[in-house]
């Protein structure tokens, strides 16, 4: 039997795949640990805590209060003249969608109360309160 030998200077014509499957392993890796916290909403609040607390339903317009009172609404703080608006057009697709209210713990009560009140002008009639598990 004949053994071929090559040349030295020949061009090698297989493709080493491994270094291409780590890379895409790596950053299908990246992409499922930061996709959840892109998810999130960017501004944190802290909502007070509660021995029960209820699940909430992906229907329901979550609406988060800050501490300075800012009112913000699927990411986009809203100003307070505009909140109306919004809330009217968001009530429209559904009427029958509750707010779930995620004030922070450390936010003034008028402020809540404010919101409440200019959500209610503009139709909204199931309200809600988020609290996070007491543990």
């Amino acid at each position: 039997m004949r053994r071929t030998r090559r040349k030295r200077n020949a061009v090698m014509a297989e493709i080493n795949i491994t270094p291409f499957t780590d890379v895409v392993l790596v950053l299908l890796i990246i992409f499922m640990i930061t996709t959840p916290m892109l998810m999130q909403p960017a501004l944190k609040v802290n909502l007070p805590k509660s021995q029960i607390a209820q699940v909430e339903d992906s229907s329901n317009i979550d609406v988060l209060i800050t501490k300075d009172g800012a009112a913000i609404i699927a990411g986009r703080q809203i100003q307070s003249a505009n909140i109306e608006s919004e809330i009217r057009n968001m009530l429209l697709k559904s009427p029958s969608r509750a707010i779930i209210v995620k004030g922070d713990k450390d936010a003034k009560y008028d402020f809540i109360i404010d919101f409440m009140n200019r959500a209610r002008r503009a139709g909204a009639e199931k309200f809600a309160l988020a609290v996070d598990n007491k543990k």
